[in-house]
């Protein structure tokens, strides 16, 4: 009698507690919001949508997919159903079970389709992930509507992470700007005034438009001073923008141009060469990548991030023997005949072209970048800096600073100066002048080789790979002063910068046009270059 009467409450409670969730359970969505999904009217199912969107449910989740996918299907009664097969799920009810008879799959036209795919862009605002919500909101700041304010709203209202906030903050000023209601498009207005997306433009120049008869589509005076001053803001930072990744682009290219120009600037600076294979010495450290891409992935797939390093040495080893062996066979012959030398060489380069062909095929392959230069660094709002082109500007500084280390502060270097200052005093006096030649144009085609590494992780690799670089290095070493480190350096980075800044203007094919007529005017009036050569140079 003493525990009867506490049982009987506590067990009522769990089997109410345990109805109500079952029925929480079962009504998945409002039936209510389901019904214009099953109706003909248009404007009434885009609502729908929206309205489903902002329950941001797991359910709400599926049937939008469903309705994407084109298995939503509508029963007579005016049911929807996810089809699976000849079952299907109820949304309303959360039951599945077979298909009921003359159930019609739910038309999605365009405008439809464009109200899901806005909605299910949206619902990422609300992922537990924090980089799958910070993407979702950067790319809503270019294409919200005001169909996604509710779950704008929504997401800005839970958002704990600043950076989110912030973007997010950006996005409903972005969809504010088509409300109708004044006040909300001008704090809009007022809000975009820090933003530095160019999509805005059209909408806030809009305001400034004029109808036919001559009067502002935008009626408010001060909402059109304030898209003005909102504009300018936009326009300003823009111009910012465009100049400080017109610098960084131009560091990014002129660094590859100071890799694949280095090897050339100790080959033809320091040892007179007209090597017109240097092209195809890039394309073998390029492919000693590729190969060891390949190695990595078919022995040891766990590692695979760290194939660079590996392919760096064996890059500069490949390309370096190849150049010793060309040195040794070919070109010794030919010191102090620099049109046979050129000619030899581009047929060297033919027959490289034809052999790497013939091994791995005509068509580019593609070397991927490891996880960790993958992606970038987002500065000023809308700039993004890569990784993979940050990590290639400092690796080509790296190798500018070793090759100074190995010219001014070991044997080598001093021997190759010597050589290069006066080859017969250099041979008086004991040097090996063939093996410093033979030790030197490794060390060139090594460093072409390096630079081939850092090409392929710029783009694929081809067997003409080469070929798009040569023209771009001899202008550098020549512009830069013949044997001149310091002149490459500047060249490089000079000619890169000027290239970026010029194409945005001219074009890229008239860009070319302009920097090669510059170039030939300079030397015209400074033969030596930027920087001419110090001592006396005999051959």
């Amino acid at each position: 009698m003493n525990i009867t009467p506490m049982r009987f409450p506590r067990n009522l409670l769990v089997g109410a507690l345990f109805g109500v969730l079952t029925t929480l359970a079962e009504a998945a969505i409002d039936p209510a919001l389901l019904k214009p999904l099953a109706g003909d009217d248009p404007d009434a199912r885009i609502e729908a949508v929206s309205q489903i969107a902002v329950l941001a449910t797991p359910d709400a989740l599926q049937l939008l997919n469903a309705l994407k996918a084109d298995t939503l299907y509508a029963a007579p009664d005016g049911q929807v159903y996810i089809a699976d097969g000849e079952n299907g799920l109820n949304p309303a009810t959360g039951k599945t079970g077979p298909l009921p008879d003359g159930v019609d799959g739910v038309t999605v036209n365009n405008r439809l389709r464009l109200a899901v795919e806005d909605a299910l862009s949206g619902l990422r605002l609300l992922s537990p992930d924090r980089t799958v919500r910070l993407t979702a909101a950067m790319e809503m700041q270019k294409t919200a509507t005001q169909a996604q304010s509710p779950l704008v709203m929504r997401a800005l209202a839970q958002e704990a992470d600043a950076e989110i906030k912030a973007a997010l903050v950006m996005v409903a000023a972005t969809v504010n700007l088509q409300s109708l209601d004044l006040e909300l498009r001008k704090a809009a207005v007022k809000a975009l005034a820090t933003s530095s997306n160019a999509n805005l433009r059209p909408l806030l120049q809009a305001m400034l438009e004029k109808n036919p008869d001559g009067t502002y589509k935008e009626s408010d005076v001060d909402l059109r001073k304030e898209a003005v001053r909102t504009l300018d803001a936009i326009d300003s930072r823009l111009s910012r923008v465009e100049f400080v990744g017109n610098l960084f682009y131009g560091v990014s290219l002129g660094s590859v141009l100071l890799l694949t120009a280095l090897g050339l600037a100790i080959t033809f600076g320091l040892m007179g060469i007209i090597n017109m294979a240097h092209g195809e010495l890039l394309m073998i450290g390029a492919y000693t990548t590729y190969a060891v891409q390949l190695l990595f992935r078919k022995f040891m797939p766990g590692a695979l991030d760290a194939y660079l390093l590996v392919a760096l040495p064996a890059a500069f080893i490949v390309a370096g023997a190849v150049g010793i062996a060309l040195e040794r066979s070919v070109i010794r012959w030919l010191y102090g005949r620099p049109l046979e030398t050129l000619l030899a060489t581009w047929g060297i380069s033919l027959m490289l072209m034809q052999t790497v062909r013939t091994i791995f095929g005509a068509q580019n392959v593609e070397v991927a970048n490891p996880s960790w230069m993958s992606g970038g660094i987002t500065v000023l709002g809308s700039l993004v800096l890569a990784y993979n082109r940050i990590v290639i500007i400092a690796f080509a500084f790296i190798v500018v600073a070793v090759v100074w280390l190995i010219l001014n502060k070991t044997r080598l270097g001093l021997f190759v100066r010597a050589v290069t200052q006066n080859r017969r005093m250099a041979d008086c006096v004991g040097v090996s002048t063939g093996k410093v030649d033979m030790l030197t144009f490794g060390l060139g085609s090594g460093i072409a080789g390096l630079g081939g590494v850092a090409l392929s992780q710029l783009g694929n690799v081809g067997p003409d790979l080469g070929q798009s670089y040569i023209v771009d290095s001899f202008l550098v070493v020549v512009l830069g002063g013949v044997g001149q480190l310091a002149g490459t350096i500047i060249a490089a980075i000079g000619l890169g910068e000027i290239n970026k800044f010029l194409e945005p203007v001219a074009g890229a094919v008239m860009a070319k046009i302009i920097i090669l007529a510059f170039i030939v005017v300079f030397i015209q009036k400074r033969p030596q270059g930027l920087f001419a050569m110090k001592g006396r140079s005999v051959e």
